[in-house]
Parts: C-alpha cells; sequence; structure tokens
C-alpha cells in the first residue's frame, strides 16, 4: 500500500489540512493519508503546544469514519526532537509491506535542506508538495521525485484558530464540529 504521510503539529487540525489530505487521495496514487502528529518539531518552538495525546484525539475526532486517513501516534514512541528520516526508518523497518510518501507545504519544502538526513530522505522517498501562497519550489533536487500540486487552499492557521479561541470567537468552519466540541469542552488554547 502507498502511504502519504503529512507530518505536523496539527495543533488543532483544521479544515485546511482536511481539504489537502483528500485532494492528495483524489489526484495521486497515495492510498492512505497518516496523520503524523509531532509531538515536537525541531525547527519551531514547542511554546503554546497542546499536549500530544490531546492533539492526537482532535485529529481522530476529525476525521472519525475516513478509511482512508488515520491518525498516528508513531512519533510518540521515537526519541526527541522528531525528525522525519528517524520516523521514515521506524516505519520502514515496522511496515515493510508499505510505500511511504512524504507529503508537505511548499514552505516545509524551501526548509527541506535543514532537516536531518535531508538527501537520504529525498534519495529514498516520494515527497508530495502542495503550493502555499508566496513560497515558490524553485529547487526539486533532481533526481529526486518531488511532485508538486496546486490543492485547494484555504486561508487558514492553526495559529489563527488558536488567537480566535484566546480572543473568545467562535471556531465554527475553521474545524470540524467535534473538534470545535472538544477543544470548548477543555478549554483548550485559551
Amino acid at each position: 500500500m502507498k502511504i502519504g504521510l503529512y507530518f505536523g503539529s496539527f495543533n488543532p487540525i483544521h479544515h485546511g489540512h482536511l481539504i489537502i489530505a483528500n485532494y492528495l487521495l483524489q489526484q495521486t496514487d497515495l492510498e492512505q493519508v497518516w496523520f503524523v502528529v509531532s509531538p515536537q518539531n525541531p525547527l519551531k518552538p514547542s511554546a503554546g503546544l497542546l499536549n500530544e495525546y490531546n492533539r492526537l484525539f482532535l485529529v481522530q475526532l476529525a476525521i472519525e469514519g475516513e478509511s482512508r486517513l488515520k491518525a498516528s501516534d508513531i512519533e510518540f514512541k521515537l526519541p526527541r526532537p522528531s525528525y522525519t528520516v528517524d520516523t521514515l526508518t521506524y516505519l520502514a523497518e515496522k511496515y515493510p509491506q508499505n510505500q511511504f510518501a512524504i507529503i508537505m507545504g511548499s514552505d516545509s519544502f524551501q526548509n527541506i535542506a535543514r532537516w536531518k538526513n535531508y538527501t537520504f530522505i529525498l534519495q529514498h522517498y516520494p515527497v508530495y508538495v502542495y503550493k502555499r501562497p508566496e513560497h515558490e519550489v524553485s529547487e526539486l533536487y533532481a533526481p529526486a521525485s518531488v511532485t508538486v500540486l496546486k490543492a485547494p487552499l484555504l486561508e487558514i492557521s492553526a495559529t489563527h484558530i488558536r488567537n480566535t479561541i484566546k480572543a473568545g470567537n467562535s471556531i465554527r468552519y475553521l474545524v470540524p464540529d467535534k473538534v470545535a466540541e472538544e477543544i470548548l469542552r477543555n478549554g483548550y488554547y485559551r
């Protein structure tokens, strides 16, 4: 099975993430998309991150009933901070029957040269890059397998959602209803 790994903090997951995952399932040869919840991204500050188990649960709520989408806690079991190459190595050993690919925005792809062992990743794993505004993909790192897609994007960010919550405003329509209810019930991001 060919599985796309969509790495992220998902702090919180929102409709923009879900639209991209769905688009990739429809427009590529990916059979599943796994939302890999990262406990700690080495390139981002961890301040303001909701507990990883809470973020994982919000992802599970968001994709409930979607057989081709999966919430993954694989990085919870690995050393921190989470390095993509270590996760890929672990997954390749644990699921040798599957082929894994990476899903990322063009903003992240612009920083790939800062990733641990990025040349190994590009040589061994296909990468699906969705374009983000003001982040062009100029370097494809030949002979890497990089596919650039123009997926539908919403001008939504997790930061905007957190700020909306802090301001006491509704996040309805920004996140799935079950996610909004869980965030409200637990007072997350206040």
